[in-house]
């Protein structure tokens, strides 16, 4: 198999495994605290992770880290442990996890903001129009009509802003650093610490251990899905693929959030929303194809 092929095949099992994270977590959270979400999701998440590094040998690389590896590793897992905490408060906090993953397609937008700022890169015309759809497209979505920022968009929408602009930023240090630190030590390293920060958080808070036996089954399928599945799958393809293509890859991931949200919870979005979450889906394809034309001129000169 040709390694862009294998790179577009794990992206796609990718987006329909986080896909599915959207409607297990949901689910289990509507049962659950955050805290015991965490644990168990992330409890299970790194049994799954564990197991597949043990079988790919991934654990011998550690011999040739130096402090300043260990140090990207820190950051790296600090950053996703904020991003991961406000993502699953997001879905806690929006009824319809469809609304919650159209108002994610920002996250392109604040990976151009940080190329522009800290690595200088121009946008050309597609990628601003993509820009001001992916915007334009949120806004339909998350406005409710107040006044002031506390009252203009739906609660939920807070959580989102921090998480997209955090995971942006994991996603361009990853691509920089996934050769030299291994996918599966950095999936690792993102589901220790936020199965260390929901321990201490179920203590601290006082949580029961015991859950039902539904959120149980939730959080079981939903742990292959999330920090198993769609990490190592997403972390691989970029080895294969270059990020611009495994976006538009990851684009059409609301399109089976919604279908996954209509089949589960019987839930379906409003017109102005689907109209918003389609503006939405165009302006993160605009971002991409702009995007791909830098590099192909790039790569005629």
């Amino acid at each position: 198999m040709k390694e862009q092929t294998k790179g577009y095949i794990l992206a796609f099992i990718s987006v329909l495994a986080v896909s599915n994270v959207y409607i297990f977590s949901k689910a289990a959270l509507n049962e659950v605290s955050l805290a015991q979400f965490g644990f168990y999701w992330f409890g299970f998440g790194i049994i799954w992770i564990g197991i597949y590094a043990i079988k790919n040998k991934a654990f011998t690389i550690f011999k040739d880290f130096d402090r300043y590896t260990y140090l990207k590793f820190f950051i790296l897992g600090s950053v996703e442990l904020v991003a991961t905490t406000f993502f699953f408060k997001a879905i806690h906090t929006i009824p319809n996890p469809a609304i919650t993953s159209f108002l994610g397609n920002i996250s392109p937008v604040f990976v151009l903001t940080l190329s522009f700022f800290f690595l200088k890169e121009r946008l050309n015309k597609l990628e601003l129009l993509g820009v001001f759809l992916a915007l334009t497209g949120a806004f339909i979505i998350g406005y409710k009509g107040g006044t002031t920022l506390k009252t203009m968009f739906i609660d939920g929408t807070q959580y989102i802003i921090v998480y997209t602009l955090l995971f942006a930023t994991v996603s361009v240090i990853s691509k920089k650093y996934i050769h030299s630190l291994s996918p599966i030590l950095i999936a690792l390293n993102r589901t220790f610490f936020l199965l260390a920060f929901s321990t201490i958080m179920m203590f601290v808070q006082d949580q029961s251990f015991i859950i039902s036996a539904s959120a149980f089954k939730n959080l079981f399928f939903g742990s292959i899905l999330g920090p198993f599945l769609t990490v190592i799958t997403g972390l691989l393809s970029l080895q294969y693929i270059d990020l611009s293509k495994k976006s538009m890859i990851s684009s059409t991931k609301s399109l089976f959030v919604l279908l996954g949200a209509f089949l589960y919870f019987g839930q379906f979005p409003k017109v102005y929303e689907i109209f918003g979450g389609i503006l939405s889906i165009l302006g993160v394809l605009l971002i991409i194809f702009g995007k791909m034309k830098i590099k192909r001129k790039s790569a005629s000169i």
